[in-house]
């Protein structure tokens, strides 16, 4: 059963950093990629960032490129989102989700209807 549980969420200043995590089980993350998605309250859900470790490759919205990094522990089968330089378009529920192939990372500009979310977890900026 595919299972991903997010934590790292927190309120921060402008300018601040957090770390996401997003922690998989069921599967693991040489079968399968992990997008990043947010949610603001009144908006609808955007992709942020996601990494393909199958193939190498790794996706950032233009929001957030150079602000973020996206990277994987094997051993914790974890998925963690660097996230500095917050700013005030950041906060929202940040979520994880298990991303099967042929994944969405590789095509990011495809609608794709996942199976499996994390709960999700809350960022704030706030100064």
């Amino acid at each position: 059963q595919v299972q991903l549980v997010e934590s790292g969420g927190d309120s921060v200043q402008p300018g601040g950093s957090l770390r996401l995590s997003c922690a998989a089980s069921g599967f693991t993350l040489d079968d399968y990629a992990i997008a990043w998605f947010r949610q603001a309250p009144g908006k609808e859900r955007e992709g942020v960032s996601c990494l393909d470790s199958s193939v190498g490759a790794t996706y950032y919205a233009d929001s957030v490129k150079g602000r973020f990094t996206v990277s994987r522990d094997n051993a914790k089968n974890t998925v963690y989102l660097q996230m500095n330089s917050l700013k005030p378009d950041d906060p929202a529920v940040y979520y994880c989700t298990a991303d099967p192939p042929p994944t969405w990372c590789q095509d990011p500009g495809r609608t794709v209807d996942f199976e499996s979310w994390g709960q999700g977890t809350q960022v704030t900026v706030s100064s």
